[in-house]
């Protein structure tokens, strides 16, 4: 999960958002959206390419309130990542805002979840090496 996430005002326009996502390489290619300093929806890089660049809009003077995905799906931090993975799974997202009371923990991706994953897979395999090592094979 990153903890750092990226936000813009609903009234922002689309190119600022762009903008905030272009500003960081490591960033996921999306943008929290708040209203008053509460989570009301993200913009994805997806959703610039199917509502803004398809549908023709103009990105200076459309705001992201207009197209962007909404409401917000989210866990709970007290979630694992099993919940994660089915929640993607089932809204058909690669990205979860993790918040509690309007308040964002962070965003979990499904590229977290992957790599999670491979870290638990690789630390079993050593654990069983050492096991059976221990055990004289």
């Amino acid at each position: 999960m990153s903890k750092e996430v990226h936000t813009v005002d609903y009234d922002a326009s689309v190119i600022e958002a762009a903008k905030q996502m272009a500003a960081d390489a490591a960033h996921e290619g999306y943008v929290l959206i708040l209203q008053k300093g509460k989570p009301k929806g993200i913009l994805t890089e997806r959703d610039l390419v199917n509502k803004v660049l398809v549908g023709g809009l103009d990105p200076s003077t459309t705001p992201v309130s207009e197209v962007m995905s909404s409401p917000l799906i989210t866990i709970d931090p007290e979630d694992n990542l099993l919940k994660a993975s089915q929640v993607m799974k089932e809204q058909n997202v690669r990205k979860l805002v993790v918040v509690r009371d309007d308040i964002i923990y962070g965003i979990i991706t499904a590229k977290d979840i992957s790599q999670n994953c491979q870290n638990y897979v690789d630390r079993s395999i050593r654990d069983i090496i050492r096991w059976t090592a221990s055990l004289g094979f």
